[in-house]
C-alpha cells in the first residue's frame, strides 16, 4: 500500500477508525478520504454509490460497523443486524465497482461459536453455535467476510479479513447502556466515586476471561495486513492474554480511585466464557502488542477524562 494513496477510512470517528487515522497519519498519509455520519450516510445505498463514484478511493479500511455490549446486542437486535449487513453490502460492492485495490474488512471474535475450543483457530468459524447475546452482530460479520471471499472468488477483488479480539482505548464509546465492558465499567466506576456510592454493580458472576486489545495495537496489525496479506482466509489479531473479568474490575477501580465495593449481580448474563485467539500469520511475522493493560486502562481514563461530556452537575475527572 502507498502511504500517499487515496485511503478511505469508513467509520474514521469510531474507536477503530480514529486509531487507523492517527496511525495513517503518523506514516505521513496525505490523502486520507474521512466522511463523518451526517456526511454519508453508509447503509444508504444511493450515497454510498454516489461517494465511490465520485472519490474513488484506492484502498479502504472498512472499520464503520454498529456496535455495543450484551446491554445494546440484546436489545436492539434487528438493529444489529440491518444496519451492519447495509453498510458492508454497500461498501464493499461499490469499492469492488468503482475499482478499489484493496479492502480490508474488521470483522470480530464473536462470530466463532460460543463453546469453542481455547485458543481459538480460524477455522473453527462456523462449527457450533453462537453466543445468543451477541448473535445478530455475529451474523452480520460472518456475512461480511463471505461477501469479501465471495468478491475475491468471482470477481479477483482483493479483500482481506482481520478478526479482532475485544477492543478498548482512546475513543471508546462510554455510554452507560450500550457500551462495551472496558468503557462502561470505567464511566461506571468514575461516578460512583463522584457520588460516594458504597458499591458498583458488575453484571454477571465475573468470572469470564477476556482477552483486551488495544485499539492503537490493532492499527499497527491492520496496516501489516494491508501491506503484506493478501488471502482470502480470515487471520486473528490478538494479544494471547487473558484477565478475568473480576480481576478487570479490580484493576479499573484501582485507575479511577474508587474505594468502594464491588457486586456481581449473577442473575446478569455473563456472556461468553473464553474467546483467546490464536494467531498464526502474526506470530510468524512476530507482531506482539506492546501496551499492557494497566498503562492502556489509564491511558482510555484519561481520554474519558478529557473528552467525554458528562451530564451537568456529575462533576468532573480528577
Amino acid at each position: 500500500m502507498d502511504i500517499n494513496a487515496r485511503i478511505y477510512v469508513a467509520g474514521h470517528r469510531g474507536l477503530v477508525g480514529s486509531a487507523l487515522v492517527r496511525r495513517l497519519e503518523a506514516e505521513g498519509a496525505n490523502n486520507l478520504i474521512l466522511r463523518t455520519h451526517q456526511e454519508l450516510e453508509l447503509t444508504n445505498q444511493n450515497e454510498v454509490e454516489q461517494f465511490f463514484h465520485a472519490e474513488k478511493p484506492e484502498y479502504v479500511f472498512l472499520a464503520a460497523a454498529q456496535v455495543g455490549g450484551i446491554h445494546a446486542n440484546s436489545t436492539y437486535p434487528a438493529r444489529f443486524i440491518h444496519d451492519n449487513l447495509a453498510i458492508q453490502t454497500n461498501v464493499i460492492h461499490n469499492a469492488w465497482k468503482q475499482g478499489t485495490k484493496k479492502l480490508l474488512f474488521l470483522g470480530s471474535s464473536c462470530i466463532y461459536p460460543r463453546d469453542c475450543p481455547q485458543p481459538i483457530k480460524e477455522e473453527y468459524l462456523m462449527t457450533g453455535p453462537l453466543e445468543p447475546t451477541n448473535e445478530s452482530y455475529a451474523i452480520a460479520k460472518i456475512a461480511g467476510l463471505k461477501m469479501c471471499q465471495a468478491y475475491r472468488k468471482q470477481y479477483g477483488f482483493e479483500t482481506i479479513c482481520a478478526m479482532p479480539t475485544n477492543l478498548y482505548g482512546p475513543g471508546d464509546n462510554f455510554d452507560p447502556e450500550n457500551s462495551h465492558v472496558v468503557p462502561g465499567l470505567i464511566r461506571r466506576f468514575h461516578e460512583a466515586k463522584l457520588e460516594n456510592a458504597p458499591e458498583v454493580v458488575i453484571w454477571g458472576s465475573g468470572e469470564p476471561l477476556r482477552e483486551l486489545l488495544h485499539v492503537d495495537d490493532l492499527a499497527d496489525a491492520l496496516l501489516l495486513l494491508m501491506r503484506h496479506y493478501d488471502d482470502e482466509a480470515i487471520v486473528n489479531v490478538g494479544t494471547g492474554r487473558e484477565v478475568s473479568i473480576s480481576r478487570l474490575a479490580s484493576l479499573i477501580a484501582e485507575t479511577t480511585d474508587y474505594q468502594g465495593n464491588m457486586h456481581f449481580d449473577t442473575s446478569r448474563p455473563d456472556g461468553t466464557q473464553r474467546k483467546l485467539l490464536d494467531t498464526p500469520w502474526l506470530s510468524a511475522r512476530n507482531w506482539t502488542a506492546k501496551i499492557d493493560l494497566p498503562f492502556g486502562l489509564a491511558e482510555t481514563y484519561r481520554s474519558f477524562c478529557n473528552d467525554f461530556r458528562l451530564p451537568a452537575g456529575r462533576g468532573t475527572c480528577e
